[in-house]
């Protein structure tokens, strides 16, 4: 039995109830503080994805696009249609185009 009473030592040591001035004391000042800690560091993760997440129900994707009427969807939810490639080098050319039209030969 020498192997569970060292145990016994060491799990007392390792939480803080032994050698003490109160039974409670130990505890909360070590490893119980400890306990607070981690269930912060657990549930912090949580309370982002909760924030940041569609607001479709049931859809865990993260939401980084609004809507008009300021909601937060991912890109699968949001009623605009997709941007393409496409999209992009017509918008680009349009730009150019307009800074042609106006005169504006600025290099950035």
């Amino acid at each position: 039995m020498g192997w569970l009473a060292s145990f016994q030592h060491w799990l007392a040591i390792w939480t803080g109830t032994v050698n003490e001035p109160g039974p409670q004391y130990g505890f909360w000042s070590g490893f119980g503080g400890d306990l607070a800690i981690i269930g912060a560091l657990l549930s912090a993760p949580l309370v982002l994805l909760r924030k940041h997440n569609c607001e479709i129900h049931g859809c865990w994707r993260i939401g980084r696009h609004t809507t008009a009427a300021g909601h937060h969807t991912c890109r699968r939810h949001h009623p605009d249609d997709h941007l393409t490639h496409a999209d992009v080098i017509d918008a680009h050319e349009a730009a150019q185009a307009a800074k042609e039209a106006h005169g504006d030969h600025r290099r950035m």
